[in-house]
């Protein structure tokens, strides 16, 4: 019986692996067959696409290739609607706090990233960051402390989460800003100002698939993205020491844009998300207006704010 077993399970693996080397051949076949009918600007991107399809560390498939390239030029996912100008960290403005919503916050500006800031509740209310397709620079070690931001008039101590039974969550990434901006902007993600109560399952988890997700395998696929990324917080709710409120769930918003064509992804992530992939948490920028109080790409031709808003991706990048 057991040698019976060993000499099929050769020619079904050996079927299994000719399939997708014959799937991968035809697939490029394709992509090249039609490269060649394209306009100059699109080869360059195309070209650029598949030289890091074989940067491992950007973590690209041909598959993805083949899906992105669909949607850039012949999906339904982008709508017209370039803001105004550029910006350093926002895509279509800062998040505005809506009538009754969110209160008062404090901007606050950094190397490699942008917060808005309750005084209020201890936490950032957003961040904002964008995501470039650079040379790699590998990070320097992480490190070791957290620090107060003494641009707050709260003065959150890293003390404050100690034995919490929460993670100081990092909002905008300590891994994704360092491999772009540096050391400065590294440290500067240990700001008490950058960080948020998350429990360990999460921050260890989903949430931080997505942030490598974002940091390595969408800016080689895409060029840049903008994120913004925050907290969820219930009417009343729960504060470490009486300061830092205690967010429910946590937002990210992914915007990519092309040739004056933009789309958006939105997540909600609860406290006790695991063990599910990221399409499940996937939401509409509506969703996460309303349960936040926040106003997202005010600076976007009204028609087009209110389609990438109203919109749920049917699945994660």
């Amino acid at each position: 019986m057991t040698r019976r077993s060993k000499s099929t399970s050769f020619p079904r693996a050996f079927r299994r692996t000719r399939g997708f080397v014959v799937a991968n051949l035809l697939l490029w076949g394709v992509i090249g067959g039609w490269y060649g009918f394209q306009p100059e600007s699109r080869q360059r991107e195309v070209s650029r696409l598949v030289t890091n399809l074989f940067d491992t560390r950007k973590q690209i498939s041909a598959f993805d290739v083949g899906r992105d390239l669909w949607q850039l030029y012949y999906g339904e996912d982008f709508v017209r609607g370039s803001p105004p100008g550029a910006d350093t960290y926002f895509y279509g403005g800062a998040p505005q706090p809506s009538p009754g919503g969110a209160g008062p916050v404090r901007v606050l500006f950094n190397s490699g990233y942008a917060v808005g800031y309750s005084e209020a509740l201890g936490n950032p209310l957003w961040v904002a960051y964008r995501m470039r397709d650079l040379d790699w620079q590998e990070p320097a070690p992480r490190p070791e402390e957290f620090r107060m931001d003494k641009r707050t008039a709260a003065r959150v101590e890293p003390d404050d989460y100690t034995r919490s039974g929460y993670d100081r969550g990092h909002m905008a990434p300590n891994y994704g800003i360092a491999t772009r901006f540096g050391r400065q902007a590294q440290e500067e993600t240990f700001l008490m100002s950058n960080i948020s109560p998350q429990k360990h399952g999460l921050n260890a988890g989903v949430w931080k698939t997505l942030e490598q997700r974002i940091a390595t395998n969408y800016p080689g696929r895409f060029g840049e993205v903008w994120v913004l990324a925050g907290p969820v917080f219930a009417a009343r709710p729960e504060r470490l020491k009486k300061r830092v409120a205690v967010p429910s769930a946590f937002f990210m918003i992914v915007v990519d844009e092309s040739e004056g064509r933009v789309r958006a992804e939105a997540f909600v992530m609860p406290q006790d998300a695991a063990g599910a992939t990221l399409d499940a948490y996937l939401t509409s920028i509506d969703e996460i207006e309303r349960r936040t109080g926040l106003d997202f790409l005010s600076a976007l031709p009204d028609m087009a704010e209110a389609a990438l808003e109203s919109r749920r991706a049917t699945r994660a990048w």
